[in-house]
């Protein structure tokens, strides 16, 4: 069956797909061998490519029938999928809504194409001389705005870890508590888990089988903390919240620190002035910024907070889409920048076929005995240079 293929226009200095979605924001994301960025947003697996003018994508669900039936208006929308031009601001991912075309609304969504990146980049510019010669290299380097539930349960993985093991306990978590979504390309995809089903009783000593260490306690208390909280919705009001207030409801959660939560707070609770600090921006702000930080001897909460408000107070509201810029700017992967594979899109059809501290003397073993099995670059609040290698499932 052939697999319909959308488009619509957006410069690529708007978004680049071989940074956005390869600068450790995400880790659900890889490019085949075509240069396609392959996914998952929602219920739904996306295809991904790019001209310099032009977004095109595919969608794959278990009905792809949905794809070829008129949109009609949604009288109440039920979900968390935000659409501006909606009266109610939701789109369900199985509904339709009054948007023109429903998925187009979902991944502009999740893109945060509303904001103009780049006035954004001209703005930090005009503010900072360094960050302007950055910007000439590394264009359209966006935030994205992620579902919650994913996006806090993926960085509470990351703790102490590297890359491809993130990637690897995030599959892990949707094969064995998500739903099918697609086969496509002969690789299945599933859902993210609800957040029900994490906190399900002996969903612990499960992950634990599956290789999560300690971090498995971490997930199946934040996942009970928010169904006793609410549940999903408790995620969702975060986003209404002011940035500190949101920042310390995060901090409640168990495995989640001051480093994770500025993550969740920028990458999908609407925060973009939230600044996650690890060793890796310790270093770029003692190199290129705050010089006496290089006579610190450690990241303490003090030096943590000093380093988000010198940016704050530099780059303006969305500091933390200007930090990640020079973040992604400074990976090793990212050093030969703007190169982008040219594609033919319109020919193209596809036929289907940081935790807390450890408290207790146990996990402190734990961890210790965790990161000795480990082994390439780390996410936490002491070492990290994120890059993405996304694990897939063959079946």
């Amino acid at each position: 069956m052939s697999i319909l293929t959308r488009f619509f226009p957006c410069k690529i200095s708007e978004v680049r797909f071989d940074k956005t979605l390869a600068c450790g924001q995400s880790f659900r994301w890889h490019e085949d061998k075509e240069g396609r960025w392959i996914g998952v947003i929602g219920n739904a697996v996306w295809k991904l490519w790019q001209t310099n003018t032009h977004i095109y994508y595919q969608t794959f669900r278990a009905n792809e029938m949905m794809t070829d039936v008129k949109p009609i208006i949604a009288e109440d929308c039920s979900t968390k999928i935000e659409c501006t031009s909606c009266i109610h601001q939701t789109i369900d991912y199985t509904a339709f809504c009054c948007c023109p075309d429903r998925d187009e609304a979902i991944l502009r969504n999740y893109l945060n194409l509303h904001i103009n990146l780049e006035e954004l980049y001209k703005t930090w510019s005009d503010a900072d001389e360094h960050f302007k010669d950055i910007a000439q290299k590394f264009t359209g380097i966006r935030m994205l705005r992620q579902p919650p539930v994913e996006c806090l349960f993926s960085f509470i993985c990351s703790s102490n870890n590297h890359i491809s093991r993130i990637g690897g306990m995030v599959e892990k978590l949707t094969v064995n508590f998500g739903e099918k979504i697609a086969n496509v390309d002969g690789m299945d995809y599933f859902t993210f888990p609800k957040v029900s089903r994490l906190a399900a009783v002996g969903v612990e000593d499960q992950l634990r089988k599956l290789g999560f260490g300690y971090r498995a306690k971490y997930i199946q208390k934040s996942a009970e903390f928010i169904i006793s909280n609410g549940g999903e919705d408790w995620l969702y009001v975060l986003r209404d919240l002011p940035y500190k207030e949101s920042k310390t409801s995060l901090m409640q959660l168990c495995g989640v620190g001051a480093k994770v939560a500025d993550c969740v707070a920028l990458m999908c609770l609407d925060k973009p002035g939230s600044i996650p600090v690890d060793t890796h921006v310790w270093q770029i702000a003692a190199r290129d910024y705050m010089p006496k930080l290089a006579q610190a001897k450690s990241l303490t909460d003090k030096l943590y907070e000093e380093i988000g408000e010198h940016f704050r107070n530099l780059w303006g509201p969305y500091a933390g889409w200007a930090h990640s810029v020079l973040f992604a700017a400074d990976l090793r992967k990212f050093k030969e920048p703007n190169t982008v594979k040219k594609t033919s899109p319109i020919k193209r059809k596809q036929t289907v076929g940081e935790p807390k501290r450890l408290e207790i003397k146990e996990e402190k073993k734990a961890k210790v005995l965790d990161v000795v099995e480990q082994t390439g670059d780390t996410i936490n609040q002491t070492e990290g240079k994120p890059s993405l290698r996304q694990r897939r499932v063959k079946k």
